[in-house]
């Protein structure tokens, strides 16, 4: 097929133009597999592709171009075919702790990838970072899902997070069984091996509750030298980690102990979040996940009136609009499985209001993380050698952002996963 190869060969080219290193596809060879789209976004960096096409071949892309220039390829899932395609989408911000994934290692395959696609793979992620959950019930859904017995996300985890002496009254509704195996460490040993245990099960993450507060009672604090040691050896080891901040003194806590990533921004606090603060996370390249519908559903929860609740939303989209805006790192996230609703429509509206572009808030799901976690050869683009891991939407986010999640398939490693 000389002309697929010279179209493909020339989508390769203005793509490298751009920036984006492509190669061109064989589509004539054996095995390979189109998925086409009325739109296909290599990347929020580079330009669209208007009627274009995805080839891939055992599970990784092979070539990317106009539909022409693969005519006569075999359909990778016909069902899927005519939405805008992007790169599978990373919610970097979840709990998988619901009655969904109850028993993770005997339930029923049905029951998790129900619930799988309940809170992820029907909005498009493709990849999912638990921050707080039964580690060993997590790790036995994952080996299920990465054996193939059930459909889903890759799954990363930071397995049981570490709390200073006082769990938070938010957690109090949950199963004494489960909060009975949450840490608080009490000195550093206790705390090292805690993170330990974790990464030695197989957790990707450490996570810290720095500030827990607490009912009618000041905040409980996670000692400084207990936080920046379990820090400092999950940094040893390879690995990142979270911080549960709450406040603006969890925020300096977080800098203090070197905390790559701020799971929340300091929601409800009221602005102007102070600048220097804000630059020092910069800095360090601290990350920040957003969760602002979060502060709605807590805010929600204490029966705040409605225009008063409102206000303080407003405060802390337009304060985190700052932060993203002098150049601070977004990675997306929910908080799902905290929060009951699943829909990230709402998310992406307010992140819209915080004032980041459409493809400011792909970048946040798709190469962000990648390069966050080194994994930017083999995610977070649509480009020849990178794994196949593909979001179908049935609109365009560049005119709506809610067209984020609508989502007409999902696939990973070039398997549908979702398909609605």
């Amino acid at each position: 097929m000389p002309s697929a190869r010279l179209h493909l060969t020339l989508i390769a080219a203005a793509l490298l133009g751009g920036g984006l290193a492509v190669a061109p596809a064989h589509a004539a060879e054996p095995g390979v597999r189109a998925l086409r789209g009325v739109k296909v976004y290599p990347a929020p960096d580079a330009p669209p592709i208007d009627d274009g096409v995805v080839l891939v071949r055992g599970g990784r892309i092979v070539g990317l171009g106009t539909r022409d220039a693969a005519s006569g390829v075999p359909p990778l899932a016909p069902a899927c075919d005519g939405g805008v395609l992007m790169a599978g989408f990373q919610n970097s911000h979840v709990h998988l702790n619901g009655t969904a994934f109850a028993n993770a290692k005997a339930a029923p395959a049905a029951k998790l990838e129900d619930g799988l696609a309940a809170l992820l793979t029907r909005y498009g992620f493709t990849t999912a970072f638990d921050i707080a959950s039964d580690r060993d019930n997590t790790l036995a859904l994952r080996k299920r899902v990465d054996q193939g017995e059930l459909k889903g996300p890759r799954l990363l985890t930071a397995g049981l997070p570490l709390f200073p002496q006082g769990l938070p009254f938010y957690l109090d509704h949950f199963d004494p069984a489960f909060l009975a195996k949450l840490p608080q460490p009490d000195s550093v040993p206790a705390a090292l091996a805690t993170v330990r245990q974790n990464l030695d099960a197989g957790a990707e993450a450490t996570k810290l509750f720095l500030v827990t507060p607490q009912r009618n009672r000041p905040p409980k604090r996670m000692a400084a030298d207990i936080a920046e040691a379990a820090a400092a050896e999950t940094h040893r080891r390879g690995r990142l980690v979270f911080a549960h901040p709450t406040d603006l003194d969890g925020v300096r806590a977080a800098l203090r102990a070197q905390v790559n990533i701020l799971a929340h921004p300091p929601l409800g606090v009221p602005g102007p979040w102070p600048v220097e603060l804000m630059d020092a996370l910069r800095a360090a390249g601290v990350h920040m996940v957003p969760t602002l519908k979060l502060l709605r559903y807590e805010l929600a929860k204490e029966k705040l009136p409605l225009p008063a609740a409102d206000a303080v939303l407003q405060d802390s989209v337009r304060e985190f609009g700052r932060f993203a805006a002098a150049g601070g790192k977004v990675l997306f996230g929910t908080d799902v499985d905290y929060m009951e609703d699943s829909d990230p429509t709402e998310e992406y509206e307010l992140l819209a209001q915080a004032g980041l572009r459409p493809m400011q808030i792909l970048a946040s799901l798709t190469t962000v993380p990648a390069e966050r976690w080194n994994e930017a050869t083999r995610h977070g683009r649509l480009m020849p050698g990178m794994e196949a891991d593909i979001v179908v939407l049935n609109g365009d986010p560049a005119q709506s952002v809610a067209r984020f999640a609508d989502v007409k398939c999902t696939l990973r490693g070039g398997r549908v996963i979702f398909s609605r």
